[in-house]
């Protein structure tokens, strides 16, 4: 089958390698240039995509990447996986819109097209399929088929392990795009409408969200109180049922966390005209976890005597998830605006960041040596990488706020 692959980002270009590992010819469409540039040169930006797998589809011929949407025509189902960021708080879907009519222009009957962004309940069915028709002439349901079937990205463990979520604006729209991922993950879990499909996803995400900020609360109420909340969790983990282990962190970050359960806020507000209380609460505690992280080393500086005002901190770990190179949302952004903003000499250190790449990094970069630890009035370990030399760090900081839990010792504080 002729597949398209619209946005080649982090979501596009796994799904786009994988389909042509198992015997499709894929357009890898994107409208970044540099980014299309790169692709076609093989070279991935993607960790869950090694280079040479890449390298490897593309002389085999199986993939193409491509940002002429003439390479659109022909195709037998196209996925659309654009961003959907938020703007002020309000769903900004332009991108998915775009897409639908570059898609509209070339669609064809008989073809499926199928929407993994995630969005709030109702996109498929109100947005993107009325373009689809709009632009094509051709009706859903009748000359071409739709459906969403939500992206669950993220765990290279799970990778394509992970049962995907499948469903159709009508029957035989959910058997295509059923067929179609079928072939490509190892469980598909089809559901009855596209709008449960996208609930689904805002659930699962929405889920985590809360949790988190539950625990980054907890944890602030513990250090006040003298208690340490990594102990207290572990402990409550030791309970076999009726409940899940969450840790404390500086705060969340990505596309996907900070983001998702505020399309669902957002619908609630607009059609039912009521606030997601939860989620909302939930974000407020979350956005201050990088003032709370701040005002603790504030506070420890003051206990030895020091400024933060002048002072030299380094930041390890500035992704938003362990092991990652994705910098999107990080709380450490927020965290080095402050601490600049209070007078400090800030210095960064993420050993996953290729060296020479800034374009995100609102630091300066330095590697986690033991001179530029012990020359450090204050360290704190954001993100816990492995390259990291924790024992290193522990015998030569002289003060270090862990918000992983990863160190100890008498110069050690946790969050």
């Amino acid at each position: 089958m002729q597949v398209v692959v619209a946005g080649q980002g982090y979501v596009g270009l796994p799904l786009a390698v994988r389909a042509a590992e198992v015997g499709h010819r894929v357009v890898g469409y994107d409208v970044d240039t540099h980014r299309v540039q790169q692709l076609a040169a093989g070279q991935s930006y993607v960790r869950d995509v090694d280079s040479s797998r890449l390298r490897a589809v593309l002389d085999s011929g199986a993939y193409t990447a491509t940002g002429d949407a003439a390479a659109l025509a022909g195709f037998g189902i196209a996925v659309i996986t654009v961003p959907t960021p938020l703007r002020d708080g309000v769903p900004d879907l332009s991108c998915i819109e775009s897409c639908a009519r570059t898609l509209g222009g070339h669609l064809r009957p008989g073809a499926t097209v199928v929407l993994e962004s995630t969005t709030y309940p109702g996109t498929t069915e109100e947005l993107l399929l009325p373009i689809l028709e709009e632009v094509s002439g051709l009706e859903g349901g009748v000359d071409f088929l739709a459906g969403f079937s939500p992206e669950r990205i993220g765990n290279k463990r799970w990778s394509f392990d992970t049962p995907k979520l499948v469903s159709g604006i009508d029957a035989a729209s959910l058997s295509a795009v059923k067929a179609f991922y079928d072939g490509i993950f190892q469980t598909t879990v089809p559901v009855s409408g596209t709008k449960v499909a996208e609930l689904a996803k805002l659930v699962e995400n929405t889920f985590r969200f809360v949790n988190i900020s539950l625990v980054n609360e907890m944890a602030m109420l513990a250090a006040s109180l003298g208690v340490n909340i990594w102990e207290a969790i572990d402990a409550a983990a030791t309970k076999p049922f009726g409940f899940t282990r969450f840790t404390p962190g500086p705060g969340v970050g990505g596309h996907c966390l900070p983001i998702d359960p505020m399309f669902l806020s957002w619908k609630a507000q607009q059609e039912l005209g009521v606030p997601f209380r939860f989620a909302e609460l939930a974000a407020d505690v979350n956005r201050n976890m990088p003032d709370y992280v701040v005002r603790r080393v504030v506070e420890a500086l003051g206990k030895r005597g020091i400024s933060v005002s002048g002072s030299r901190i380094l930041l390890l770990g500035l992704t938003y998830k362990y092991n990652a190179t994705d910098l999107r949302n990080s709380p450490s952004s927020r965290v080095a605006e402050l601490l600049i903003g209070l007078g400090a000499e800030v210095r960064g250190a993420e050993p996953n960041i290729p060296d020479g790449d800034n374009t995100e990094l609102n630091v300066p970069r330095v590697d986690a040596t033991p001179d530029e630890v012990a020359a450090a009035d204050a360290v704190v370990l954001l993100m816990d990488h492995p390259r990291f030399d924790l024992p290193m760090i522990e015998k030569c900081a002289t003060y270090v706020l862990d918000c992983r839990n990863r160190l100890s010792g008498p110069s050690v504080e946790t969050l």
